[in-house]
């Protein structure tokens, strides 16, 4: 029987998780897929789909930041933010796809959006990348129970 607690907390994890909070979900994933009980394909979409929103939320958090590239407190100078917009022009895009990887994931997605990535470009990549990652933490925890 599908419980929407568990539904609910889930989706809270997985985008808390994609956000710069210091936060896991793959256990919770884990947890509830070892307990069964819900169907798997369902808790891989909530998963996915709270994890690839708490990422979106911090691409919009960087497309914010991008209107106070001129502000004193701005982090960088116009000539580093001119630099780091060419590294990621050349390289970062594709680095999306690693958007799940701890530690650098989360800031990867600021940027993103501080760099202007397109929302469709942007949304398609880490949403491979997230949804991969899922799917291998499924497949382990069920090998696993």
């Amino acid at each position: 029987m599908a419980d929407p607690y568990a539904y609910a907390g889930l989706f809270l994890a997985a985008f808390l998780a994609a956000t710069l909070l210091p936060m896991q979900s793959e256990a919770v994933l884990a947890a509830l897929l070892v307990a069964g009980g819900q169907p798997v394909a369902a808790l891989l979409v909530v998963a996915s789909l709270g994890n690839v929103l708490g990422a979106t939320l911090n691409w919009g958090l960087g497309r914010w930041l991008w209107q106070a590239r001129d502000s004193r407190w701005f982090p960088a100078s116009p000539a580093r933010l001119a630099q780091a917009e060419h590294w990621y022009r050349r390289y970062g895009r594709w680095s999306l796809l690693f958007s799940w990887l701890p530690v650098i994931g989360d800031p990867l997605t600021l940027v993103a959006g501080l760099l202007r990535e397109p929302l469709p470009v942007f949304l398609l990549l880490v949403s491979i990348g997230k949804i991969g990652r899922y799917l291998l933490v499924a497949e382990l925890a069920l090998q696993a129970a």
